[in-house]
């Protein structure tokens, strides 16, 4: 090998070298900019369904104010407590509220810190942290008993949505769209570094199902781009019995509209298991 050659060679080894060191510090350092995409404008409220709702500002324990909706539903047969995904805000799920409330539901859903209107900066501790006090707020607040509590968690929401679940029994427990870690999901995308080791975020879903004893449905899309299929048979796989699995189709931000009549009825067959009406 030539020397000209050689120094080509070796220029090339460390532009390699360096481009994957500068990788690793990014996602090791940046890793919230990689997760969580707040939008700070709500566009709109229940009110555009015609819904009565709440808008109720609940306090955490480390000081951050979330904003909340309650949606109460005169024929309630169950209160659903509505984890929603990494974009956007609590205005942008009026079309699963839709449904939910079609379905005989009272639903609170609630803005982590940093969306929306509620204050703050998303953390992973931050979100367990907003979870507890949505949690906590039902039952001392809205007197809802814990077997009458369905926890339902979208993409980044069904890992808090697992979270909470191990922690407390509910009814039941939903998880659409999600991911059974960070590290997984970021080996997925960045196959060439070593994310299980650069993870500092964690959002284990998959180690808690084994602690999760409601009855759980996980629903997932074969044709979902974003998180793939396979993370959702995982978390089914992995949780306890009773379980079910709805195979619903279309992207991951619109499977559930896609799907249609194949998402309302897998829930409410798996609603009406679980409820006592």
């Amino acid at each position: 090998m030539g020397k000209k050659l050689k120094r080509l060679f070796l220029s090339l080894i460390f532009i390699l070298l360096s481009t994957w060191l500068s990788l690793n510090i990014m996602f090791h350092f940046f890793q919230s900019n990689f997760i969580y995409f707040p939008d700070n404008t709500v566009v709109t409220t229940p009110d555009y369904l015609s819904l009565d709702y709440e808008d109720l500002t609940l306090k955490t324990n480390d000081g951050i104010e979330l904003n909340a909706w309650w949606i109460p539903n005169p024929n309630a047969r169950a209160t659903l407590l509505f984890f929603h995904g990494n974009a956007g805000n609590i205005s942008h799920r009026l079309g699963s509220i839709n449904i939910f409330h079609k379905l005989g539901l009272s639903v609170f859903i609630i803005d982590y810190r940093g969306y929306g209107k509620s204050t703050g900066k998303p953390t992973e501790k931050g979100t367990y942290i907003d979870a507890e006090t949505a949690w906590n707020y039902l039952i001392k607040e809205k007197n809802v008993k814990p077997d009458n509590i369905i926890i339902f968690g979208r993409s980044l929401g069904g890992a808090i949505a697992a979270w909470l679940a191990e922690k407390h029994q509910a009814t039941g427990l939903i998880i659409e769209s999600s991911f059974t870690s960070i590290a997984e999901i970021g080996k997925h995308y960045y196959p060439y570094l070593p994310t299980s080791l650069l993870a500092r975020i964690k959002y284990p879903s998959i180690n808690r199902m084994q602690n999760i004893h409601s009855p759980v449905l996980v629903i997932h899309s074969a044709t979902d781009e974003i998180v793939p299929y396979k993370f959702g048979q995982d978390l089914f796989n992995a949780a306890n019995e009773p379980k079910t699995f709805l195979d619903i189709q279309g992207n991951h931000n619109d499977g559930y509209m896609f799907s249609g009549n194949t998402y309302i009825n897998g829930l409410n067959h798996f609603i009406s298991g679980i409820v006592q009406e």
